[in-house]
């Protein structure tokens, strides 16, 4: 029988006995040889992804946040195994762009049922692998002041970003595939390999998780009404540019500010800094999708 390597993030509720016992039942009405492991943080996800590799893995499903997907991504990168997702955490980006059910019973079924692979690109800021968004400046500030997202969820996000709406804007320099530098003031630069933001909004409508490049996002909403435009901007998917809102597109981003500011990889901080250097890896990553997506 093929085996399936399920690694769980045991920090979340729905991590527990009942949904490991969940996975070994789908495992068994499915046809295959299940081996669990629980995580005790986000990072040895990688680990044990590359372990399930190496012992012959047909499937390794990630269960949890984006953290914990984001490790198991590492470590199944350029291997051909697929990665299954069963979303457990507050903002699954990965797995909201790929339309992985949020019920865990039906993404399972996904993972173990439906057989449709997908390659997708993965991409790497400063060397931390993520799969949808990395960015610095004000998006990372509102994921650091989020303690209550496990409580409450997107609303946590949001109460967040209000709260930091008065965050002055900050210089930025971005150099795109080598060329010559784009200098901004602005609020943050994100980095998309799909267009999510923690909290939900689209803020890259054109980004593509599988066209091997990057979507760049300069947010500078100016005087009282920028804020309100933005967000209209954002909850419409409007394309409209200017200098309140900037997209650009390219396979490597060299950031630079000046001042040391926040940064995020999928919702996680990471250590601030004064620069960020992005590039995409087409294609390394193979996940497991709904059939006909």
């Amino acid at each position: 029988m093929p085996c399936v390597t399920f690694i769980a993030n045991g920090t979340l509720a729905k991590a527990g006995g009942r949904f490991l016992s969940l996975c070994r039942a789908s495992a068994a009405g499915g046809g295959w040889t299940p081996d669990l492991v629980v995580t005790g943080k986000a990072a040895d996800g990688v680990a044990a992804a590359r372990k399930a590799a190496e012992n012959g893995a047909d499937l390794v499903v990630a269960a949890g946040g984006d953290g914990t997907v984001r490790g198991c991504a590492e470590g199944l990168a350029d291997t051909g195994i697929p990665l299954g997702i069963v979303p457990l955490g507050t903002a699954n980006l990965l797995a909201r762009t790929l339309g992985i059910p949020a019920d865990p019973r039906a993404a399972l079924a996904v993972a173990l049922g439906s057989r449709e692979d997908r390659r997708i690109d993965i991409a790497t800021a400063d060397g931390a692998l993520f799969t949808a968004m990395a960015g610095m400046g004000l998006d990372a500030a509102v994921v650091a002041a989020t303690k209550l997202k496990h409580h409450l969820g997107w609303f946590a996000y949001a109460m967040s970003g209000v709260a930091h709406i008065a965050v002055p804007p900050a210089r930025f320099s971005i150099r795109m595939d080598g060329g010559p530098p784009v200098e901004r003031e602005a609020k943050c630069v994100v980095v998309g390999n799909s267009g999510l933001l923690p909290g939900g909004f689209t803020v890259l409508p054109e980004a593509q998780i599988d066209d091997g490049l990057l979507d760049i996002g300069v947010l500078a909403p100016r005087g009282l009404l920028g804020w309100p435009r933005l967000a209209t901007r954002v909850l419409t998917h409007s394309r409209h540019q200017d200098r309140q809102l900037e997209r650009f597109q390219a396979r490597t981003v060299e950031i630079t500010a000046h001042a040391v500011l926040p940064r995020e990889v999928d919702g996680e901080i990471i250590p601030p800094g004064r620069t960020l250097t992005v590039a995409v890896r087409p294609g390394a990553l193979t996940v497991r999708v709904p059939a006909g997506s």
